[in-house]
């Protein structure tokens, strides 16, 4: 039993190592601001990538409610090896009226959209990684 109780425990030890490597080269979302203009919100959104070149970088980031509905999109068309982490803006975003809570996403061409996101509440000026202005 000792002996099964060990190999388990060097199993899981394994499978983390290894689950914390395939997460490793995801995109981050460092920090957001959400900015009120006339009509809409300006959305700045910071991103950290070992971008490695065109066939691996961090290549967009979306705005989406909490159904998933995708509000904005904003694409990246080329790498930034050297200017890590990056902010890039998008402006004219339209959050449906009553909706309070999005979540902010980023993509990178090799892993896809990444299981890490930042959670904005645009009701508050600041939170876990977000900042809102009106």
């Amino acid at each position: 039993m000792r002996r099964l109780t060990r190999w388990t425990a060097g199993l899981v030890l394994v499978a983390t190592l290894f689950a914390g490597m395939a997460s490793a080269n995801e995109v981050e979302v460092v920090k957001v601001r959400f900015e009120w203009q006339v009509n809409a919100w300006q959305v700045s959104t910071t991103l950290r990538h070992a971008d490695s070149g065109w066939d691996h970088y961090a290549d967009g980031w979306r705005v989406v409610d909490a159904e998933g509905e995708v509000l904005a999109t904003r694409t990246l068309y080329h790498p930034h090896e050297n200017e890590q982490p990056f902010t890039r803006s998008l402006g004219n975003v339209l959050v449906p009226p009553g909706v309070s809570t999005v979540f902010v996403e980023a993509h990178d061409k090799r892993h896809g959209w990444s299981g890490q996101r930042v959670r904005v509440d645009l009701n508050q000026a600041r939170g876990e990684r977000f900042e809102v202005r009106r």
